[in-house]
């Protein structure tokens, strides 16, 4: 009801007692003078309502406007960061693994994702991971900064990335949640070649060329591996992880990737390295890879190769100028929250010598999703080759 109403609804009540108070007085039979000052009398007191809510009316328009006026003064001194948005998410994994007549329960990863939006164009991302449960000397853990970058909209298509970042390489550095692939750990190809998740400190440059078809390249540091231990030049000995990086030798890391068709994903990715030691012994070095990931209704498929070829003599001699791996994972859906997988894996770290030192791994397992951000998983994993070992993984992920 509209304050406008109230002297009408008003006045209709009084014209209603008025009549009242006549009939109440039929039975005396007042005179009509009686009437006459009594109509008067309730005409006056009409006015004087009207008056009065007519002023009301004035007043209550009048703070309807300051209201106005103030809100729009609020808002039009409104900071960037007033109007911005922070996110807070995270996920995290349990293993149990029996392997090499050893039995394992190990809380491997709980990572907390902190995003702020500073405004429409300019974000921040950063995940803190806390690796096997506890940290400290004699601990088997770390505490460990896996990204923190600035990410900005320079145009529409086009983006630039500042800071701690996932290398483009392969196909679960950037996408690697436990409710997102299957098996309990992370694929062998993918932790001993590529080695995800490898994260390194610069800019990275992403433009999309046409709708589906994106292109990266990133100048940032490079790996320093040993060469000197048993360990000499393997790749995931070297991740430096932005912690007072060595960065006389930087590297460069460009990717296109294809995705205008959906459900398929087709990339490739080359990263070149001045020296992967960063020693007065130099030892260029380049890594490129090529993937393919494919889903189909309840069926997907995952196939990947990559390899390492490293200039330097020491390295020949060990046969770790050579590096390389790929495998194959086909999975199928049977239902909206059970999930079947098998996947094939070759990888050898001393690919370059006249030695089989590769080991060949299959993977067969079942993964149940209870909701889509909670998984349990289970996989039986068969080595062969230079590794010769059998065992069984279950797991549970989150991600929130």
């Amino acid at each position: 009801m509209k304050i406008s109403q109230l002297p009408l609804i008003l006045s209709c009540l009084l014209i209603v007692k008025t009549s009242a108070s006549v009939q109440n007085t039929e039975s005396s039979s007042p005179t009509n003078a009686q009437l006459l000052q009594l109509i008067e009398d309730q005409q006056k007191q009409i006015d004087a309502l009207k008056s009065l809510l007519t002023e009301m009316a004035e007043k209550v328009q009048t703070t309807d406007e300051k209201v106005e006026a103030t809100v729009e003064v609020i808002e039009s001194n409104l900071s960037p960061v007033a109007q911005s948005e922070t996110t807070i998410g995270g996920y995290g994994e349990l293993h149990y693994t029996q392997a090499q007549n050893q039995k394992q329960l190990d809380f491997h990863r709980f990572v907390l994702f902190i995003g702020h939006d500073f405004n429409d164009s300019i974000r921040f991302y950063s995940e803190l991971e806390v690796e096997h449960a506890i940290a400290g000397d004699n601990q088997p853990g770390a505490i460990e900064l896996e990204q923190a970058f600035i990410e900005m909209d320079l145009t529409e298509n086009t983006r630039l990335k500042t800071g701690l970042f996932l290398m483009p390489i392969g196909i679960i550095s950037e996408t690697h949640e436990p409710t997102t692939f299957y098996g309990v750990e992370r694929n062998a190809v993918e932790k001993h070649i590529i080695p995800t998740t490898w994260a390194e400190t610069g800019a990275w440059f992403s433009s999309e060329l046409s709708p589906g078809l994106n292109l990266d390249f990133a100048l940032h540091s490079g790996l320093k591996v040993p060469i000197d231990t048993d360990k000499a030049f393997l790749p995931r000995s070297g991740r430096q992880k932005g912690a007072n990086a060595i960065a006389d030798a930087l590297a460069y890391t460009g990717r296109i990737k294809y995705t205008a068709i959906p459900g398929l994903e087709l990339a490739a990715s080359y990263q070149y390295q001045e020296d992967i030691s960063q020693s007065l012994d130099p030892a260029p070095a380049t890594l490129w890879s090529a993937h393919v990931a494919y889903q189909k209704d309840t069926f997907a498929l995952r196939a990947l190769f990559a390899q390492w070829d490293i200039d330097n003599i020491n390295a020949t001699a060990l046969g770790r100028n050579k590096q390389q791996g790929y495998y194959i994972e086909p999975s199928y859906k049977l239902t909206e929250k059970w999930g079947l997988f098998a996947r094939i894996s070759q990888w050898d770290n001393n690919a370059g010598n006249n030695i089989d030192t590769a080991i060949d791994q299959t993977n067969l397992g079942l993964n149940f999703w209870p909701t889509e951000d909670l998984v349990f998983k289970i996989d039986y994993q068969k080595n062969t080759g230079a590794l010769d070992d059998h065992g069984l993984n279950l797991g549970m992920g989150y991600q929130f």
